[in-house]
């Protein structure tokens, strides 16, 4: 008997125990999870019940100091709405409302006139002064009542990186950028709001144990938003003073592929995509782009080379200004020979049959691996939406001139981002890191996750990457300009591009359409910045080269980062 009395007691203090950690996992929920969610719909008016409450996770841009602030976030405005069936004197209406806010008068009357309709909405978005004004007039079947919306508190920055919220049909989700790339995590499912009790315990130990349930969250971006806002500055000046079709830029860590701006221009504001006429400017093309880079690739086959054993520094050829390789001419951008040089002139006066004579000296298949090795012909696994793939079929060539063509960043395309990964190993002990937007998800659940990624592939030797950067110094400190943007205190590692665009449908190459790119990492030896600048067909005398147009937006660009972050000088 005794034995069972204790039982009993267990069973009901089990029971007990079990009920009030349902009471407090409920709470939980209902306070702290879906908290925000409750409060909106016991704000609203309950006009409209059908209507859906948009609710949304934020991003956030991260400052220098790790402090957050909102860069995507939830706005509360008001929705103006109709029903046709009881409003009298359509006309007289739509004078009062329009006297308060601008209304569009077809739409408005095309509502109005939808007789077998309960509903109609004929503004969103509208400020709290002008609802209560057009509530006061207590119209018969005029609805006012809150909503929240997508707002970009910093309008057009970093818009392309960021994309938008719009409707694809009738279903309103992130399109472009981290807000498609991280749809899941970013939605919000209200209809769970009024689910059974225990249904919506359970369902949450499921997500709790389901790999494949999607756990919803804010994310931490690791764009800095000052850095952003500057390099948005170079390229629109870029831009302005040579008239270029289009520009964009990066700045990433070399050694982890965090990426603290990333630009475009033309851009958008996302607060306002009524104004864009071609959609084709919410893309990202430094990520769905590709591009034949020209000469900003001869660093790479020079690093191969290098560490291959094939060449050094020191290494020399005769230089006559041009090659014949299966009947084909290769030249020298300006058609010149100069004798016997170094491979490092070939980097300084950015020679074409330097790069061919590197890359022919290492056979056809040695190359060509080192090249895949770089990651040039794949994705790079950056957290953004359409990545193209690099295009390096010239690669598979068994002649020599696609080889040797490609040495100096001709006949094969990549896109600004897979440059970016191939060329920071240059710089970081020789490793393919992963470039990436998110630092950290915030999950509603109260848990916090780091976003991490390995190390990467090690693609070339440590010591390659100190010889390649000091080469690479050397460039900037005696050959870029003469060696007048050199900087005393602080060394850095960079080489410039100018590549003829291909003609599309094939056929060769425009004679007076250019890319010109730039990239650099610093301080050389132990780097913390890598920058990429490009820019397409830019136009004016006196910008026949990449080092004209986008030495001083990158010099600005270091010195800024240099002086933003307090880097000490390295020499």
């Amino acid at each position: 008997m005794k034995s069972n009395s204790v039982f009993r007691i267990r069973l009901i203090s089990g029971v007990v125990c079990l009920a009030v950690l349902v009471l407090i996992g409920k709470l939980y929920v209902v306070q702290i999870v879906s908290g925000d969610d409750f409060r909106l719909r016991a704000e609203r008016q309950y006009l409209h019940p059908n209507e859906n409450i948009f609710s949304r996770g934020a991003i956030f841009f991260r400052n220098k100091d790790e402090g957050l602030v909102g860069a995507a976030i939830l706005k509360t405005g008001f929705t103006i709405g109709i029903n046709p069936k009881a409003l009298e004197e359509p006309a007289q209406v739509y004078a009062k409302i329009n006297s308060i806010m601008p209304l569009d008068e077809k739409l408005f009357f095309a509502r109005a006139a939808q007789k077998d309709s309960l509903y109609g909405i004929i503004g969103k978005k509208v400020d709290e002064e002008a609802a209560k004004k057009i509530d006061a007039l207590k119209i018969p079947g005029v609805l006012v009542y809150k909503d929240r919306y997508r707002f970009y508190p910093y309008k057009s920055l970093a818009a392309n990186a960021l994309g938008l919220v719009g409707y694809k049909g009738d279903v309103l989700a992130g399109r472009y950028g981290l807000e498609s790339y991280y749809q899941d995590v970013l939605s919000r499912d209200s209809s769970n709001l009024y689910s059974n009790f225990f249904a919506e315990i359970f369902s949450n130990i499921k997500k709790g144990v389901d790999a494949k349930s999607r756990f919803e969250g804010d994310l931490e971006s690791t764009i800095e938003p000052t850095a952003q806002a500057f390099l948005e500055e170079q390229l629109a000046a870029v831009q302005e003073k040579w008239h270029s079709k289009a520009s964009g830029g990066i700045v990433m860590d070399p050694k982890n592929g965090e990426i603290y701006a990333m630009a475009n221009y033309p851009t958008f504001n996302p607060n306002a995509l009524q104004n864009e006429k071609d959609p084709a400017v919410f893309a990202n093309p430094i990520v769905e782009n590709v591009y034949e880079m020209g000469s900003i690739i001869k660093p790479l086959t020079m690093a191969a080379g290098l560490d291959s054993g094939t060449v050094t520094a020191e290494s020399t050829y005769v230089d006559n200004g041009f090659l014949i390789l299966n009947n084909s001419k290769i030249s020298n951008f300006d058609g010149k020979g100069r004798g016997l040089v170094n491979m490092q002139a070939v980097l300084n006066e950015s020679l074409n049959t330097g790069a061919a004579y590197v890359a022919l000296k290492m056979g056809n298949q040695l190359f060509s691996d080192y090249f895949k090795r770089f990651g040039l012909g794949e994705e790079t696994g950056i957290d953004l939406p359409n990545e193209t793939p690099g295009l390096i079929d010239n690669l598979k060539s068994p002649r020599e001139l696609e080889h040797a063509t490609a040495s100096f960043g001709q006949g094969i395309a990549m896109s600004p981002i897979i440059a970016v990964r191939a060329m920071s190993a240059l710089g970081n002990g020789g490793y393919l890191v992963t470039p990436h937007l998110v630092k950290q998800i915030d999950y509603r659940v109260g848990v916090s996750k780091k976003i991490a990624y390995d190390k990467g592939l090690q693609v070339i030797k440590p010591e390659t990457t100190e010889e390649i950067s000091r080469m690479l110094v050397t460039v900037v400190d005696q050959a870029l300009l003469g060696g007048s943007v050199k900087m005393k205190n602080y060394s850095i590692a960079a080489k410039t591009g100018t590549a003829q665009i291909a003609k599309e449908g094939g056929g060769g190459y425009y004679d007076d359409r250019y890319l010109h790119s730039f990239f650099g990492y610093f301080p050389a030896y132990n780097p913390k910045f890598i920058v990429f600048l490009y820019t397409v067909e830019p136009k004016g005398v006196g910008g026949d080269f990449a080092s004209h147009t986008l030495t001083t937006p990158f010099m600005a660009t270091a010195k800024f980062l240099i002086n933003y972050y307090k880097i000490p000088p390295d020499r």
